[in-house]
């Protein structure tokens, strides 16, 4: 007797339910955000630029503080090293909840995003090393092209005012997801300085405290709000890049619920603290990191200099060649069938949109290049990059755009109403919202 056809899994087909309103819930407060982020990198470029230059710069370089607490830091520094904590705080919750409950919960599940964006890590950093070594150029700038900024990336489908299905989004999530734990190791293991190991300890202790708290059940803001800012303090004074402690502390917040329990503590203070992070955190930042010089002078430097130019290449052609290759190859091996509705063009088109890498880019190239000049330069390097990335994917994504609103009309019609989308009660749709093979 001959076994039976194993059925192959469908790559980007319709999500389950639960987890398409999760991933719902979690990209609509990145958009709104990535709008903000977007208005406030216009400003950042546009002040930087204008005769009123030297009042941004007082006001970037302005230093304030406790500087018997070692935390006497400039206006430009509160923002990266303090109010990025938050950002990545709430980046520790959702990669905890895709752990724990989402997409990288099943290893079978999860392979594919992990791959495509493992691969969309280290291609571009290859290639930022393929461009600057042979010209004489630093390698410091390696991890700066390695992250995707999953707000800005969707405030430009916002703009396009285009309608991508939800696992195109979901897909993207996953990626920026494994892409800011790659971006947070990286962080932690490349960009230490001297190492204070009292005040690493104390950190630990600390982060230990929150664990303790979290098992005994204990609420209450109060506990927690001066717990982590002490962890954050110690972990600054230790060497540490300060947001690894918010995304320590996003790790091991709860993500399940307990019985009679209405939310878990992780999703408590991601709904709290999430519009904060995209709303005002990351906004502040950019408004204080992208302000570069775009002279005809500063882009000309971005592709004549090594450092600048292998930015541009690892965003723009590292990251859409190390997304499509590491899916399509995984995807084969595991022998996935693409949603027949879609095509590989349309990955081709979100590995593009990937080579957004503005936040965590522009943090990272701060971290690397010491010299203010190579910074600033590598800094053009982002915004620009993060630019023409942007440019292309628009294009290939309007082109598709009646596919996407077709398919995304699809699966959110609600003809009776009763808050199941239609799409979920068809015959032909198995379970997890695949379509059935006859």
């Amino acid at each position: 007797m001959s076994d039976a056809p194993r059925q192959r899994a469908t790559f980007l087909g319709l999500l389950p339910l639960p987890e398409r309103k999760a991933v719902a819930e979690a990209l609509r407060t990145e958009t709104i955000g990535g709008l903000v982020l977007l208005a406030a990198a216009v400003v950042a470029l546009l002040w930087a630029n204008s005769p009123w230059s030297g009042v941004y710069e007082q006001i970037r370089d302005f230093h304030f503080g406790i500087p018997a607490l070692g935390l006497d830091l400039s206006v430009g520094h509160w923002t990266a090293d303090g109010l990025l904590a938050v950002f990545f705080l709430v980046a520790g919750i959702e990669l905890k909840r895709e752990l724990v409950v989402g997409e990288l919960r099943n290893p079978a599940t999860a392979a594919l995003p992990v791959i495509a964006a493992v691969c969309g890590m280290v291609v571009p950093a290859a290639l930022y090393v393929a461009v600057a070594a042979p010209a004489g150029g630093g390698l410091d700038g390696w991890a700066v092209p390695m992250a995707t900024d999953i707000a800005f990336a969707l405030a430009v489908l916002a703009v396009l005012s285009t309608h991508l299905p939800a696992a195109l989004r979901a897909f993207l999530l996953t990626l920026a997801v494994v892409d800011d734990l790659g971006a947070i190791l990286i962080i932690a293991i490349f960009f230490t300085s001297d190492l204070d190991y009292p005040a690493l300890a104390g950190a630990f202790a600390g982060l230990v405290l929150f664990y303790v708290l979290q098992r005994l059940r204990v609420r209450g803001w109060w506990w927690y709000a001066p717990l982590g800012i002490a962890i954050w303090a110690l972990m600054y004074n230790g060497g540490v890049h300060a947001t690894v402690a918010g995304v320590a502390m996003g790790l091991i917040l709860r993500t399940t619920r307990d019985k009679g329990e209405e939310t878990s503590p992780a999703e408590r203070t991601s709904h709290l603290l999430h519009p904060v992070s995209a709303g005002v955190a990351v906004p502040l930042f950019a408004l204080f990191a992208a302000g570069v010089s775009v002279s005809a002078a500063a882009l000309g430097d971005v592709f004549t200099r090594p450092e600048p130019l292998g930015v541009v290449v690892g965003l723009v052609a590292g990251k859409t060649l190390g997304i499509f290759a590491g899916t399509y190859l995984a995807a084969r091996y595991t022998r996935a069938r693409l949603n027949p509705d879609l095509e590989w063009a349309d990955v081709f088109s979100l590995a593009v949109l990937a080579g957004i890498g503005f936040t965590v880019a522009l943090l990272i190239g701060e971290l690397a290049f010491s010299d203010p000049a190579q910074a600033e330069q590598v800094k053009a390097a982002v915004l620009l990059g993060s630019l023409i990335a942007a440019v292309l994917a628009a294009a290939l994504i309007k082109r598709r755009n009646a596919v996407y609103r077709r398919l995304y009309e699809e699966e959110t019609v609600d003809e009776d109403a009763d808050g199941i989308p239609d799409i979920y009660q068809r015959a032909d749709y198995g379970i997890g919202g695949s379509r059935t093979e006859g």
